[in-house]
């Protein structure tokens, strides 16, 4: 057959095999029957497509199994960690209750050791500042004793008050240790600690004296066991003698 006659019945079957599939059912059959190995059937291709979705089906249904398996494991882990941590606050508040009612303990301890050592304090502080009076009182009277019965020195107590506040800043009463012998006055401050602020009111309590009688002092003394060096340094400065301790007094 010739190559023009070939091509010519390719182009008829190809504009006219449609419309003979529709309606010449033997030419229809034939051709299924023919090409019925190059695809599969109808009743083939349903089982394969069952199967696939049964694969499917079973593959999703693992997939959920396996899911649900870790959604429960999950849920078991949260429970087992929400049970530990309320386990967990609840030894806590036990804990912190213990330790509020001990800092409560040890609170009330040092308010009362407080109490104690303020009320110590205060005792001793009142004795102390009353053994201070009374060892000034003491030292003076010795002082007083030996000075006037066996040397025939005058040791008197002076005390004015200060009107004009010259000496405190306001008026107040002065008191200070005047000893005269054969025209010579000495000025003197007993106390039994001396600080830097006291000398400084001793000086002023000097200058009151002098001005008030005219009369300047030979010598100018403070004698104390307890003298800081605050205190000593000023002393220099002002010419005032200072006596703490037997080694400070110079014959």
């Amino acid at each position: 057959m010739e190559t023009q006659t070939i091509e010519e019945v390719k182009k008829v079957i190809l504009t006219q095999l449609p419309r003979l599939m529709e309606t010449e059912p033997d030419i229809r059959d034939f051709i299924l029957r023919v090409t019925r190995e190059q695809y599969a059937g109808k009743q083939e291709t349903e089982s394969r497509f069952d199967r696939i979705m049964d694969e499917l089906k079973r593959d999703r249904e693992a997939q959920m199994r396996k899911w649900a398996a870790e959604e429960e494991r999950w849920a078991a882990w949260e429970r087992k960690w929400d049970e530990e941590r309320k386990a967990q606050d609840k030894k806590w508040g036990a804990q912190e209750k213990k330790w509020e009612e001990n800092q409560k303990v040890i609170n009330e301890m040092l308010a009362s050791i407080k109490a104690q050592s303020q009320k110590y304090d205060s005792t001793i502080g009142a004795l102390g500042a009353r053994w201070g009076l009374h060892s000034e009182s003491a030292f003076r009277n010795g002082l007083r004793a030996i000075l006037e019965r066996s040397f025939g020195v005058k040791v008197e107590r002076y005390e004015d008050y200060d009107h004009e506040g010259k000496v405190f800043g306001r008026p107040e009463q002065i008191e200070m240790d005047v000893i005269i012998h054969d025209g010579t006055l000495i000025l003197c401050e007993i106390k039994s600690s001396m600080s830097k602020s006291d000398l400084y009111a001793f000086w002023r309590k000097k200058n009151f004296y002098e001005e008030k009688h005219g009369r300047r002092a030979s010598r100018t003394l403070v004698i104390s066991p307890m003298i800081d060096d605050y205190a000593r340094s000023a002393a220099k400065e002002l010419d005032i003698e200072v006596y703490g301790y037997a080694e400070d007094v110079k014959s």
